[in-house]
């Protein structure tokens, strides 16, 4: 279920193993701060939206919630069963085709998938398994760096626009995705320039100002 417009973002007094919690969250970047401090939590099956103007640090605490940026002060606590963390723009190996990607790429971050599994899931996309990622549309290459979301599920998703380059079936598809993840419990926090497809309706906000205004305001659902 989704976290409801009535319902603010808040750190539970519970322990909960499958929620996201941040505690007295500061981000900063060249010496400036972001935002913060912030605590809230996000619980199994919940998702929340970051969005805000550019330069307003979503990139940022996308990473500092993968643990790859260190935050100015505060803790973040992360759900058990892993995480997927896709930047919007996560590299790719030009020459190699999408089966040889994501073979590193998952073998890079632990992942066990079979051939079979893979050769699968690049025939129901629709992409070819061998040609070079260079030749390849836009969207295409964002679905390569989609994959691991199914190939190798994980209970935390960091996703840093994920429907950019996308085009209508592939946004709503992806939303289709995120919705059965969020079904099975798991955690998904996202930022996107455009609306979310229909799928996603409801899920939280989380608004981050500019240096210059508050810092942060959490915003009511769409």
């Amino acid at each position: 279920m989704f976290l409801p417009p009535d319902r603010p973002l808040a750190l539970s007094d519970q322990a909960d193993t499958r929620a996201l919690r941040v505690d007295a969250l500061v981000g900063q970047r060249a010496g400036r701060r972001l935002w913060g401090p912030m605590h809230w939590h996000v619980g199994a099956g919940q998702a929340l939206w970051l969005r805000g103007p550019n330069g307003s640090g979503k990139t940022t605490l996308l990473r500092c919630l993968a643990g790859l940026h260190r935050p100015e002060a505060g803790t973040v606590r992360r759900p058990t069963g892993g995480q997927w963390f896709i930047g919007h723009a996560t590299p790719l190996a030009e020459a190699l085709g999408a089966a040889h990607n994501l073979r590193l790429w998952l073998d890079m971050a632990g992942a066990t998938v079979d051939a079979a599994s893979l050769d699968a899931w690049l025939q129901a996309q629709g992409l070819p398994a061998a040609r070079p990622v260079r030749q390849l549309s836009a969207g295409q290459r964002r679905k390569i760096t989609l994959a691991p979301l199914d190939l190798a599920p994980r209970a935390l998703w960091l996703l840093d626009e994920p429907f950019d380059a996308l085009d209508d079936a592939g946004c709503q598809a992806l939303a289709q995705r995120a919705r059965h993840h969020l079904g099975r419990g798991g955690v998904l926090v996202l930022t996107s320039h455009q609306a979310l497809p229909a799928a996603l309706a409801g899920c939280a906000q989380l608004q981050l100002a500019t240096a210059a205004g508050a810092g942060l305001a959490c915003a009511e659902a769409a």
